[in-house]
Order: C-alpha cells, then sequence, then structure tokens
C-alpha cells in the first residue's frame, strides 16, 4: 500500500452535468486536489514554491473515466508514485466512489519547474529521494496509450 494518505472529496451539486452524472471536467478538478495532496505531503509544498520558486507542472497526462458518478458520491483517490529522476516524476490516481473497482484512473508525467527561469531543472536531491522512496509498481493500466480505429 502507498505511504501517501488517501484524497477524500465529495460529488457537489454543481458538477453534474446534462447526463445526470460528474461531468468529466470534474474528474480532472477532483485529480487535481489530489496532485496538490501529493505535493504538500512530498515537501512540493507552499513554503517549498515560494522559497525556491521551483513547483510541478503536469505536461502529459492520460484519464480513464471507467464508471459515471452521481451527485453526492463519496470519492476517494489513491496516489501511486511510479518514479522521479532528474526532473521528472511520474505517478498515478485512482478514483473510487462506493465500491473497490476505480471509476476514473489518470496517469501523469510532471517537471520540476523553476518558474523565474522558465525551465525545467533537476529536483534537489532530498526531494528527489523522497519521491523514489515513495515509488511503487505501476498498475496494470498504466503505460498505455489511446487507441481506436
Amino acid at each position: 500500500m502507498s505511504g501517501l494518505p488517501l484524497f477524500h472529496e465529495t460529488v457537489r451539486p454543481e458538477w453534474i452535468d446534462y447526463n445526470g452524472h460528474m461531468s468529466e471536467a470534474f474528474y480532472v478538478l477532483v485529480f487535481g486536489f489530489a496532485t496538490d495532496a501529493l505535493m504538500d505531503r512530498t515537501g512540493l509544498d507552499a513554503a517549498y514554491r515560494e522559497s525556491t520558486g521551483c513547483s510541478l507542472y503536469t505536461v502529459e497526462s492520460h484519464v480513464r473515466y471507467l464508471r459515471d458518478v452521481p451527485e453526492g458520491a463519496p470519492l476517494t483517490v489513491r496516489t501511486r508514485v511510479l518514479g522521479a529522476a532528474g526532473k521528472k516524476a511520474r505517478f498515478t490516481h485512482e478514483m473510487y466512489a462506493d465500491g473497490p473497482d476505480p471509476v476514473a484512473t489518470i496517469e501523469l508525467l510532471a517537471l520540476h519547474v523553476d518558474q523565474q527561469a522558465g525551465r525545467a531543472v533537476p529536483f534537489p536531491d532530498s526531494l528527489r529521494d523522497g519521491l523514489a522512496a515513495l515509488a511503487e509498481p505501476p498498475p496494470q493500466w498504466a503505460g498505455r496509450s489511446v487507441t481506436g480505429p
């Protein structure tokens, strides 16, 4: 099990779309909140960002919408760090709502960015090592691309 805390949220009425379930944008919003919690837990918090001018920027993501989620559903997001090296970090979030199977997943590639310089820079050793220490094997769905006709 991950050394990261679970993130919790409840589906708000304003997140419901014309089909009567959570709109796709709000799945990503909740995943964004989970990324913020990951940053806070691993030392990439507001104090770090203010003192260094560096932050984590998502540069690629792959979302899978697996099941509709109704208004008021309690959501739990499990985060897995898959690795960190140099200036890159890779992680996933799995969203659950009242059941053992995820309702959505996201895989993310993020860069450690010096905002003043406007470019990616290597993680400080302590942050990189802390992220690497949390690394877990990827879930079976990670690393896939969108396919179709």
